[in-house]
């Protein structure tokens, strides 16, 4: 079945399909978020007390790698993704049960199917917040939850600085505020936390190779057309603030648990 995109859901896809083979390289904020999220939901599944294989939909799997350590612990595991090249890498790695290329946003599967939906740094890439998380809500059966993270606000402020001091755009997707966030979720139960994290880089390639390799290159507002030249990239590195510990790359990340009642 072929799936039915927009044009803009098809770039993310492509996007995120190029970068499929690098991704596990470079993913290091995003394993770290992930991590973080299992260790939530293991904390929310002790309090049930639950001990029998879940049902779970990783949404927004990428390469495979929490469908892995989901499946590892027993449970039942769907990976679903937008792009087809991560899922056929999720694929290769035999990391879950089924596999499903579908958007967030309009899932094609029956509602109450899964006990746990987990969803790490996926939703961002979504239109419209509400309709992604409503659509994860459905398909979680009754006294199941939602697991999510997503960035925030300000996410990569310093690389969009130091392009809008070259050029007046700020070359880096506009995200939520936490406020909006907390907006989106508030039809349910629900627990957010935000968190600010800073990564720092020895220099601006490698920082710009950590988001090209995860495809968050994908711009999903107004743009400025232009090659990457070297001199472009040496007066971006001018610009770009340094501290002792190297270039700093701050993302600001909402953990959200969402209960289905």
């Amino acid at each position: 079945m072929t799936l039915s995109l927009s044009r803009e859901k098809h770039k993310i896809a492509a996007a995120f399909g190029r970068a499929a083979k690098s991704y596990d390289s470079v993913a290091s904020y995003q394993r770290a978020t992930g991590t973080q999220l299992l260790g939530q939901l293991t904390s929310v599944l002790n309090h049930s007390q639950s001990t029998a294989p879940l049902d779970i939909l990783d949404a927004g799997c990428g390469t495979g790698y929490f469908s892995h350590k989901l499946k590892e612990k027993g449970h039942r595991v769907t990976a679903l993704d937008l792009s087809a090249g991560m899922l056929e890498m999720a694929k290769t790695k035999a990391v879950a049960d089924h596999y499903l290329c579908a958007d967030i946003e309009s899932i094609p599967l029956a509602p109450q199917t899964f006990d746990v939906v987990f969803s790490n740094l996926s939703v961002q890439w979504c239109r419209d917040l509400n309709k992604a998380l409503s659509e994860l809500y459905r398909v979680t059966k009754p006294g199941g939850v939602v697991v999510f993270t997503t960035l925030a606000e300000d996410s990569l402020a310093e690389l969009s600085s130091a392009w809008y001091s070259l050029d007046g755009y700020s070359h880096v997707n506009t995200f939520l505020s936490a406020q909006q966030i907390q907006n989106s979720c508030q039809s349910w139960r629900n627990e957010l936390t935000l968190q600010k994290d800073t990564l720092y880089f020895s220099g601006l390639t490698e920082l710009l190779h950590s988001l090209k390799g995860i495809g968050a290159t994908h711009l999903t507002t107004g743009r400025k057309a232009g090659l990457m030249t070297r001199q472009r990239l040496q007066q971006l590195a001018l610009a770009y603030p340094i501290k002792a510990q190297g270039l700093p790359l701050t993302y600001h990340t909402v953990f959200g648990v969402i209960y289905r009642d």
